[in-house]
């Protein structure tokens, strides 16, 4: 089942225009939700998110927000998937290939479920990362389909045996392929202010939130390369990451080679905010 327009469907019966200016000029937004114990987890995030986004590019959703949420939560019910992602897009829409905004064309929305398990050994165990420059436009702050920077990289980070690439633009650490980034020096977490470099993550914002109720320090500014390479703690947030340990950058050790104890409370503190039926 796929949610096309303001109807769920069968998967078979959606049929997209290879017109569509998403495919011709990544004319559109998207975002993606994580599915807990057959729920949509910190919707009100997401969809002021989705929101802004269609904002900042002027795309107008052809419908309420408040019934796209309606339909996304239909479609999640529909899935019966305990654990898993819901994406949505919208598009422009279909239109001769010419750059200004067409005319006569109505956005075209569109949205599945997946299974996604979480990633519960490398939660434990940490994972590997390498940084590489910063290649993207900058609206990061805008989650659009514009992702070839990222697929590439990420591919680069895959190819050498690492699970994420981490951006550095001019020096200064902003966030990683698909995750934000944080770091943890003499138990201060840092991570990069919310600007137009990075995606205002909501993972990020939950983790924000969660650190200051344990009464960690939490600095939104900007650190360089030399502050990543010395930290006592790295990690990403994620909607599919969650609270991710980085263990290894470059090749190198963070810290003791190990998951810190910082980044162990904030697990803690996540694992405790989802649906008991997930953890």
């Amino acid at each position: 089942m796929m949610l096309f327009g303001n109807q769920l469907v069968p998967d078979e019966e959606v049929r997209i225009s290879p017109l569509d200016r998403g495919y011709y000029f990544g004319d559109g937004v998207y975002e993606v939700f994580r599915i807990y114990d057959g729920r949509l987890f910190e919707v009100q995030g997401h969809m002021e998110r989705f929101s802004r986004s269609m904002a900042e590019v002027r795309i107008s959703l052809p419908y309420p927000l408040e019934e796209l949420e309606n339909l996304l939560n239909r479609l999640t019910e529909a899935a019966g998937i305990p654990d898993g992602l819901t994406y949505v897009q919208i598009t422009r829409g279909a239109a001769p290939r010419s750059h200004p905004f067409p005319a006569a064309a109505e956005p075209v929305v569109t949205g599945w479920c997946s299974p996604f398990l979480r990633p519960l050994k490398d939660l434990e165990s940490g994972i590997s990362a390498i940084v590489r420059e910063d290649i993207r436009w900058h609206r990061c702050d805008i989650k659009s389909l514009n992702l070839l920077p990222n697929v590439l990289l990420k591919q680069e980070a895959l190819d050498v045996g690492a699970s994420e690439v981490i951006f550095s633009r001019g020096g200064i650490i902003t966030e990683a392929s698909a995750s934000n980034v944080m770091i943890v020096k003499d138990g201060i977490v840092k991570t990069h202010p919310a600007d137009h470099h990075i995606l205002r993550g909501v993972t990020r914002s939950l983790v924000l939130r969660l650190a200051e109720g344990l009464g960690i320090a939490v600095r939104e500014e900007a650190f360089r390369e030399e502050e990543l390479a010395s930290a006592d703690e790295v990690f990403i947030t994620s909607t599919g990451s969650e609270v991710m340990p980085v263990v290894l950058v470059d090749s190198r050790p963070v810290g003791d080679g190990r998951p810190g104890p910082v980044t162990r409370r904030l697990q803690q503190a996540f694992e405790a905010s989802i649906p008991a039926g997930s953890r």
